[in-house]
Order: structure tokens, then sequence, then C-alpha cells
């Protein structure tokens, strides 16, 4: 199964720049979306049907035009979750699974800490999260939690680790997703690139994808019971549709 990942910074941009031909020549079982930025009622839904991918289901921010994930299936799922269950996480549309035989996959856009009054609903969000799975993988065990988690983990997925101030690589944000990990997950990327440095998140300011000043924001966590099945993990930087770009996890299920 290709598992890809993708924060779009829009899906109705992304469209007008050429999303549906990289889809169709990226090809993967299930793509999921962060960060589109539109209702189900804006989009022409047929250009993803067109595209092979006749199930989609789409969570989107109660604000419009803002936050909001997707995920867009070849095969149908047995099962769709939108959302967490828990209101404080789920107005602004961040968390949309679909479940398999043998294999759960989740779209997740954790928020940004772009000030005081947001990196504390980050941070709240984190914990919050956390508990949420605890507890769901106790009936999910085969989860794959695939999307921008808004940190960098450790100093080679940013290309300034000096940056220790700035939300996305605040010592209690790496913390926490260290302890994430550990709490019975597997960073595909890493998993399969232990010394490789990439990004996938770069700054629209000061021409920072051309020079490569980048963070590695996006990730695919898999669930240790699947660590022998991950065959595959990277990031495709030459999709250009947003200011992230696409990381990819294949899993033999």
């Amino acid at each position: 199964m290709k598992i890809i990942s993708y924060n779009v910074n829009g899906i109705r941009a992304a469209l007008n720049k050429g999303f549906i031909d990289w889809l169709t020549a990226a090809d993967p079982d299930v793509i999921c979306i962060q960060e589109i930025k539109a209702l189900k009622e804006q989009l022409d839904l047929a250009v993803f049907e067109d595209a092979g991918y006749t199930y989609h289901y789409w969570f989107s921010a109660q604000k419009k035009g803002y936050s909001g994930v997707a995920v867009l299936c070849k095969t149908e799922p047995n099962h769709v979750e939108y959302g967490t269950g828990i209101e404080s996480m789920d107005f602004e549309g961040r968390n949309l699974r679909v479940d398999y035989d043998g294999i759960s996959i989740m779209s997740l856009y954790l928020p940004s800490g772009t000030n005081d009054a947001r990196l504390q609903h980050k941070l709240d969000y984190m914990d919050m999260f956390q508990d949420y799975i605890n507890k769901l993988k106790k009936d999910v065990p085969n989860l794959i939690i695939c999307g921008d988690y808004n940190i960098c983990h450790e100093e080679i997925d940013i290309h300034n680790p000096k940056m220790k101030g700035v939300s996305g690589f605040l010592p209690e944000e790496r913390e926490w997703l260290g302890k994430f990990i550990d709490s019975g997950f597997i960073d595909s990327y890493r998993y399969i690139n232990p010394e490789k440095q990439e990004f996938s998140w770069w700054s629209y300011r000061a021409n920072a994808r051309a020079n490569n000043k980048g963070w590695r924001l996006d990730y695919a966590m898999v669930a240790k019971p699947l660590q022998e099945n991950i065959k595959r993990a990277v990031i495709l930087t030459e999709a250009v549709h947003s200011d992230h770009c696409p990381i990819l996890v294949e899993i033999d299920n």
C-alpha cells in the first residue's frame, strides 16, 4: 500500500498549480491532505474521482478558508472517523481516519504555535491527542498517522538547529514528539533514512526553498506492530504545489 501525506496550503490553490496531474503520476492508494482551506461544497469533486479516487472524505474547519483535512482513497474503507470527538480539537478540522482490514490511516494537522495563545492551544492539543491515541490503539493497533506535525524532532530535521526559541523547534515540542514516538510509533522516514537530511517545508521568505533552508515537519508515524512492513519512506521534494512537499510511505499490507 502506497500512502502519501501532503499539506497543500489550500487545495484550490494546489489544483491551479497542477495538483491533479501530479497525483495521477504519483498514484498513491491513499493520500492524506492537510490544510485544505475549503469546504467540500466549494470543490469540483469530479476531478478527484476522474483521477481514480472514487472515495474521498473531507473534514473542514468551522472557520471558512482555514485548516481542514481530507483523505482520498482508491478503495473504499471499512470505516471513516471524522475528528476525535473532542470539541476543542475538532472545530478546526484536524483529524480524519480511514480503516481497512489490518491497517488504519489518519490524516493529522497539528496546530502551529505562531503566538502565545496559539502555542498554548498547540500544547493542549498535543496532550489531548496523546491521550486520544493511547486509547485508540487498544482498538486500532495498526495505525499510521500521516500529516503535518508542525514540529522538527531532531537537529538533523532543521536547517538551523540554533532556532531553539521558535515554535516548531521548542524543547517542549521536541520532547513531546519524542515521547509520542516512544509511546509506540516509528518515524518511517528516519527509520529508512537514519542519517539523511531532507526537509518538507520551506518559508516563502528569503528564497528559503531555493536555498534549501527548510524544516522536516511532515511525518508518517507507523505503529510498532507494522514496523517490519515498512518498505520505503521518501520525501517528494520535486512537488511544488505548496510551501510543503509530500511525503510517502509504502507498507506491505
